[in-house]
């Protein structure tokens, strides 16, 4: 399936398209290659053509930090369901477990466009946030084999496990990418 029948299915028609994508072959290279790395750079290519109307090219930095910083998440987070899957009743299998989180965060990697406008990119992100968390839900029954009834308990933890996670990287990587950007600029001789 190409990637925009399958985000306009995943955003439109989910509860449908998990037992399709359950039942797929892939591999963690055709996961990435064919859609995690296309759709998670929309919001830093947003944030770059941001920057570049307001004739800033500093954006950049963010933009790629951001990017390989999801990139990185995503296999954390599906390591996370993974591990997580048999205490909810599911099998694990690390593939699962990556089409599961990959597919779930479609709608907040197309919000991503919307940073385009910072003020409505706010908002739509944080609607998008939670569509996905729904589309975990819906997901984790079909692809990953857990009972139903097992399926919110499981999408709150993989949340909370998400959010310490975003939460710790940032910790760590936001620093480096602000203190070593703006440090660098300065002995390079261009912020005086």
């Amino acid at each position: 399936m190409n990637v925009v029948d399958r985000v306009k299915n995943i955003l439109i028609n989910p509860k449908q398209e998990w037992p399709k994508i359950a039942a797929e072959p892939a591999t963690v290279q055709s996961l990435y290659v064919g859609y995690i790395m296309i759709l998670a750079a929309i919001g830093p290519l947003a944030i770059i053509i941001r920057g570049l109307s307001f004739g800033s090219a500093l954006g950049l930095p963010y933009a790629i930090g951001m990017y390989l910083l999801s990139l990185v998440a995503v296999s954390i987070v599906a390591l996370i369901v993974d591990l997580l899957a048999p205490t909810f009743g599911g099998q694990r299998d690390y593939v699962a477990s990556l089409k599961l989180v990959a597919y779930a965060y479609t709608a907040v990697w197309i919000a991503g466009i919307f940073r385009l406008i910072p003020a409505v990119g706010g908002i739509i992100g944080l609607l998008a946030g939670i569509y996905s968390l729904y589309t975990f839900y819906l997901g984790a029954a079909p692809v990953k084999k857990c009972p139903a009834e097992k399926a919110v308990g499981y999408t709150i933890i993989v949340l909370i496990c998400n959010i310490v996670l975003f939460w710790l990287l940032g910790l760590m990587v936001l620093p480096m990418m602000v203190g070593g950007g703006i440090a660098g600029l300065g002995t390079m001789g261009m912020m005086r």
